[in-house]
């Protein structure tokens, strides 16, 4: 392995303990309660991270399906397109998001097991290929990857945050 993929594996590994730690303990109250109207809980931040993650490493190899599309949509039996990932959603479509924290954590799981996996399978060379000829400039598969693991991990903090206010209001109640 080299230092690109021990970097990224690391890293990716830091998003899923992250994921672990925001679900850990969390009924359906804490995953689908939102600290204030037109907000996201952490049921849908925690799915829709996931989904990020996993079209956007399925979508750097021509032979590499989503792991959503392997069972994992059916499971969650969201009224949304297949290939849906949560970009635009209203609050709604948060709603609609009722998954355990068992289901999401099965989904990042599977997510993160195949990330490690594409990971390894990268060559140095293959850095610097260009994945997205529509930025400028044009997007390599290493800023793909770092852009990736950059909005997990924004998402894993939101979870986070949402999660310790709401522990708190609720403390603050049965006080």
């Amino acid at each position: 392995m080299n230092a690109s993929q021990a970097l990224l594996i690391d890293l990716f590994g830091r998003v899923q303990e992250h994921v672990h730690d925001v679900l850990d303990g969390a009924d359906e109250e804490l995953l689908l309660a939102r600290p204030a109207p037109g907000t996201n809980h952490v049921a849908w931040l925690v799915w829709h991270l996931t989904r990020v993650e996993d079209d956007h490493l399925a979508g750097l190899q021509d032979d590499v399906d989503q792991v959503w599309t392997e069972g994992w949509a059916d499971g969650f039996a969201l009224p949304f397109d297949l290939a849906d990932i949560g970009y635009g959603h209203d609050e709604a479509d948060v709603a609609a998001v009722r998954p355990s924290a068992e289901l999401l954590r099965g989904y990042h799981d599977a997510v993160h097991d195949r990330a490690v996996w594409i990971v390894r399978g990268l060559e140095d060379e293959d850095f610097d290929r260009v994945v997205d000829e529509g930025w400028d400039p044009p997007v390599t598969l290493a800023v793909r990857l770092v852009s990736v693991i950059d909005d997990c991990i924004q998402h894993c903090g939101q979870a986070a945050y949402v999660r310790g206010l709401l522990r708190r209001q609720s403390e603050a109640r049965q006080a």
